[in-house]
């Protein structure tokens, strides 16, 4: 296989959930930019990717994402797309897209590093093996963080008022 149709083959597995890394990282606007200079890496080290290329690639999207976007210009793109996400799923009436709704304002109130390592492995569906790989720590190191991530999500999730929700007035009539 040549260099061309083996960077064609990764580009096309994976084209997909690079995007989708660099929107949950730099928000829809940059993300365009930052899948385009990930592959632009790939294809100038196609030959040093790894039989896995996903978390290599993801792992590229990241250093990207922190060299073009620092702190303030990535942390406002990703709050605009949270709050956008926030008010899609409070216009629908269902009980899920509410339940997606609080969820969405807890991990708004996240640290951007508490969010990736929770949608690395929620959204993106990847291993904690692969996860800890993309963001440059040990797997052991790895799931420590995504404990702690996960205990501080439930704690903004508490912290969330839910005032569409009736009070079970039927279990506290009994209990009382």
């Amino acid at each position: 296989m040549t260099d061309a149709e083996r960077f064609t083959s990764i580009y096309d597995a994976h084209h997909r959930q690079v995007y989708g890394y660099a929107v949950t990282r730099a928000g829809r606007e940059h993300a365009d930019d930052v899948v385009a200079d990930t592959f632009l890496v790939a294809w100038r080290r196609v030959r040093e990717i790894p039989a896995t290329p996903l978390p290599w690639l993801l792992g590229v999207a990241r250093n990207v994402a922190r060299e073009r976007f620092r702190d303030e210009v990535r942390q406002g793109a990703i709050a605009a797309e949270l709050r956008t996400w926030i008010r899609e799923a409070e216009d629908d009436v269902a009980e899920h897209v509410t339940d997606r709704a609080a969820v969405l304002h807890a991990l708004g109130r996240l640290s951007e590093d508490d969010r990736e390592l929770l949608t690395l492995t929620a959204w993106h569906g990847l291993s904690a093996r692969d996860a800890a790989r993309v963001v440059g720590c040990s797997t052991a190191t790895f799931f420590v963080r995504l404990h702690r991530a996960r205990k501080r999500l439930q704690e903004a999730m508490t912290a969330t008022p839910r005032t569409d929700r009736k009070p079970r007035t039927a279990l506290t009539e009994e209990y009382s």
